[in-house]
């Protein structure tokens, strides 16, 4: 049996992350060496688009007696909400799962947080699994955040609920299109910014093209983003403390996803914005002097656009901001960066915000 990448403590239990080629073949030998009991049944929620490339072979790995029955959800954030929700967990107790059952996630951000969240409420919580397809999914597999979106933000109802282990199989990332690489890759880059200054080093040495990065570069990379996310959440699992720096980037990019539509912009092209936006702040707040144009021009070289889009209202971008979840009692409170690797959550005045916002331009 194949050894875990990297074990993840939690405060539930510890879960491992594999991360190899082709281990989508051995999926049900991987998830019942982990279980904490038997499996009386197993669900797979598949993303759709994804489904066609490879439920059929992380099917295959089960033995007939055991065979999932499956659950297609379509593409993209307008999946993550109450109605679909309401759906899986209909599937869920019409196909007769009970607390001893265990839902897989097949696919991308999206299919774990919705697949996630169902499994945290359903029966007051039961097992599963997370199998990213998508480069994003690296960092939001890790760490136990489920949930779903709501019209006024995302990721405003969920729960905390760790996987039992995550499946990783790097290969399945070749069918991904060069927009989703761009929207994955910058949660690599933001966790060199905030935790490892040689992670964006070695970027930039090693990944100079999106569309060509050879299979060990790639474990590589998800090896070291992975280890960060999870050094962080074994600290501070519950976000009370030191894992709010994952969101460095995030307080404008969320506001920016939303005010755009979901669907219409990449949730880590929303964020590379957001890193920006964020940097300059902190050097306008802190007197931080980061040396962060070598970086930006190098995200630039890669595809991204670092301007805030023509169409998002500051006043409209403020608003989501103070509807953020690391925002109380109405302050702004935003992750900044005292050095590349040395992040703090500093509370931050409309005014500062606004006024940046509008030196940044393309507003209306």
């Amino acid at each position: 049996m194949q050894s875990p990448t990297l074990t993840i403590a939690s405060r539930s239990h510890e879960y491992p992350v594999y991360i190899d080629q082709d281990i989508r073949f051995h999926t049900f030998n991987l998830i019942n060496a982990q279980l904490s009991h038997p499996a009386s049944a197993y669900m797979i929620v598949a993303d759709k688009n994804v489904a066609d490339y490879y439920l059929t072979e992380v099917l295959s790995s089960f033995p007939e007696s055991k065979k999932p029955f499956v659950s297609l959800i379509p593409s993209g954030e307008s999946s993550k909400t109450f109605d679909m929700y309401h759906q899986l967990l209909t599937e869920a107790l019409e196909n007769g799962l009970d607390r001893q059952s265990v839902i897989i996630a097949l696919g991308g951000g999206v299919t774990g947080d919705l697949a996630g969240f169902t499994a945290a409420t359903y029966m007051r919580g039961i097992q599963y699994v997370q199998m990213p397809t998508t480069l994003l999914a690296h960092d939001s597999s890790v760490g136990g955040k489920t949930g779903i979106n709501h019209a006024h933000g995302k990721n405003l109802i969920g729960a905390f609920h760790p996987p039992a282990a995550v499946i990783y199989d790097s290969e399945m990332l070749r069918t991904l299109p060069i927009q989703e690489w761009r929207s994955g890759f910058a949660e690599v880059i933001k966790h060199g910014f905030i935790a490892e200054p040689e992670l964006l080093d070695w970027l930039e040495r090693n990944i100079t093209d999106l569309s060509h990065i050879p299979s060990e570069k790639i474990n590589e990379l998800l090896e070291r983003s992975i280890r960060i996310k999870a050094h962080i959440v074994e600290e501070d699992e519950k976000e009370q403390g030191v894992r709010a720096y994952l969101n460095f980037g995030h307080t404008l990019g969320h506001s920016i996803e939303a005010e755009v539509g979901y669907g219409h912009m990449t949730h880590g092209e929303a964020v590379a914005i957001g890193m920006s936006f964020a940097l300059k702040l902190s050097e306008r707040l802190l007197g931080s002097k980061l040396s962060y144009n070598r970086i930006l021009d190098y995200m630039k070289t890669l595809g991204y656009s670092l301007q805030i889009p023509s169409g998002c209202a500051h006043d409209q971008l403020i608003v989501r901001m103070r509807r953020d979840k690391k925002s109380s009692h109405n302050d702004i409170n935003y992750v900044l960066l005292h050095s590349i690797g040395q992040p703090q959550l500093v509370k931050v005045s409309e005014e500062d915000i606004l006024r940046l916002l509008e030196e940044e331009g393309n507003l209306r």
